[in-house]
């Protein structure tokens, strides 16, 4: 009997330096989706290079822009990946068991979490709470037109997949080299600090007390780096380890800072 299909799908723009490892990864896939925002880089030549369905799309925002590649998707199931991630070969194999097996006996499931290999500066972050970093990415596809269709949910940053019932979990890894310099790491989290106090403030949860100022700005970042490089052991992953907690810890300031500011400009507005 045939495996059960495989689609695999991508949103990308400008990633030339990554695409290649990550597409070589999934050599057994049935297809692959990838929805560009308009690249002008190599990343729309090296994708049609590895016989990638290429749609260019304006962006739409993180979930938006994920649900598009997923409608486009045909196979039985959908693995969805970032462009600077890779399959393991020991997840590459599990993956070809999972579609051979679910085709003899469907799976009684329709969603997996894959385990991710968090890189920070070449160097795999496993303690601290950054491992296993178990996220849905395996999942059945569903017509769009149907009543509960397994989408990413509609949110400003750190979109995930919504779905009701079981899930389960394959045993092998996802490689995710998202920060391979510290200056790639430091814009990443200013960018998504941004977004982040945008979801703060739209969720109305910030005070302009001094309490509150004081315990967000301040004393959240300093117990959330205590905990995860102390409690955690996060201090077992060494130089890159200290940097990593430590410049997450300031992610978080800046953005209950920048979702403060957001506020007091709101307020100033509406000020006589």
């Amino acid at each position: 009997m045939p495996p059960s299909t495989l689609s695999v799908a991508i949103i990308t723009l400008n990633e030339e330096a990554n695409l290649p490892r990550n597409l070589a990864s999934v050599p057994f896939a049935d297809e692959i989706i990838v929805v560009d925002c308009g690249s002008t880089d190599r990343t729309v030549e090296i994708a049609a290079s590895f016989h990638a369905k290429v749609f260019t799309e304006p962006w739409r925002g993180f979930s938006a822009q994920k649900n598009l590649s997923v409608d486009r998707c045909t196979s039985t199931w959908v693995l969805h990946l970032d462009a600077d991630e890779e399959l393991t070969p020991e997840l590459q194999t599990e993956l070809r068991n999972f579609l051979q097996s679910d085709a003899e006996t469907p799976s009684p499931t329709d969603a997996y979490r894959l385990r991710t290999r968090n890189m920070f500066l070449q160097r795999w972050i496993r303690h601290g709470g950054y491992y296993p970093d178990a996220r849905i990415r395996l999942f059945r596809r569903h017509d769009p037109a149907a009543p509960s269709p397994i989408r990413f949910g509609e949110r400003i940053v750190h979109e995930s997949i919504q779905l009701s019932g079981p899930v389960g979990l394959l045993h092998a890894d996802v490689n995710h080299y998202g920060y391979p310099t510290l200056g790639t790491y430091i814009e990443h989290m200013n960018r998504y600090s941004s977004l982040g106090s945008q979801l703060t403030f739209s969720k109305g949860k910030i005070s302009r007390s001094w309490p509150a100022f004081f315990t967000n700005i301040f004393l959240v970042p300093l117990l959330t780096f205590v905990w995860n490089f102390v409690f955690r052991l996060g201090f077992l992953d060494g130089r890159e380890g200290l940097l990593l907690h430590l410049y997450h810890s300031a992610y978080i300031s800046w953005k209950y800072s920048k979702a403060w500011d957001l506020a007091r400009h709101r307020e100033s507005k509406f000020q006589p």
